[in-house]
């Protein structure tokens, strides 16, 4: 059993980590060329992008710069309440990202009480988002919508690959995915519900945590960056 303990208000709260990943691909427009040159410009002279990282990207000049955004957002809402999950969307804080693959991780040390909500905003270059734990694999490409628990391991490889490797995000390759990402809180009913997510799920003799953590089967654990197979906190 893979359990979350998290922060819901002031008091941890226990829940079982879902293996349900919703997803598909929308129509959503092609960025404007002047946008696109934007963010090329940021990852590759700004910011320090390397193999593996996720980082936060500049927003306010994107929501400037981009007609279609507001057309975009209203796609993914769209998508979001026919998923069940109502108009959670528009409450929920938005980010633009930016990734150069990414390492196998889990966030429920840090985002244990939500679910990510993801837009993927380039063009197909040949990754997948990978669930290793799930076997499940999410070519990535523009109109790619994806909503799935912050606790379940995943990473963005290269398709075909049965890992992350560094190797495969050479400096001269094109290989950055710009993606929009919502923070939908778990203790939604809606959010909940769609996901399957089960809470208090803890034997009330349980030893409650200090802080948040993620734990297979009563042991703390995290993955191997490279794999996504499970290792035990030390």
């Amino acid at each position: 059993m893979l359990t979350s303990w998290f922060w819901s208000g002031d008091a941890i709260r226990s829940r079982r980590v879902s293996d349900v990943v919703l997803s598909g691909t929308l129509d959503v427009p092609e960025p404007p060329a002047r946008l696109l040159a934007d963010w090329q410009r940021e990852t590759s002279s700004r910011m320090i992008l390397e193999p593996g990282d996720v980082e936060v990207m500049p927003f306010a000049r994107t929501r400037v710069r981009w007609p279609d955004y507001a057309r975009c957002v209203q796609t993914m809402s769209d998508w979001t309440c026919a998923s069940g999950l109502a108009e959670v969307l528009a409450s929920s804080d938005v980010a633009l990202m930016a990734c150069r693959g990414a390492r196998y991780h889990h966030d429920a040390a840090q985002y244990g009480g939500a679910a990510f909500c993801n837009l993927f905003l380039s063009e197909d270059k040949g990754l997948d988002l990978h669930f290793p734990a799930l076997d499940h694999r999410i070519p990535l490409t523009r109109g790619t919508a994806v909503i799935f628990d912050t606790g379940q391991p995943h990473g963005v490889i290269r398709r075909g690959s049965s890992g992350f490797n560094v190797a495969d995000f050479a400096p001269d390759q094109d290989c950055v995915q710009i993606f929009l990402t919502w923070e939908l809180p778990i203790e939604d009913p809606h959010v909940g519900q769609a996901l399957k997510v089960a809470f208090d799920i803890a034997p009330s003799t349980s030893l409650q945590p200090e802080a948040e953590q993620l734990l297979l089967n009563g042991e703390q654990v995290t993955v191997f960056p490279d794999s996504g197979r499970w290792r035990r906190v030390d």
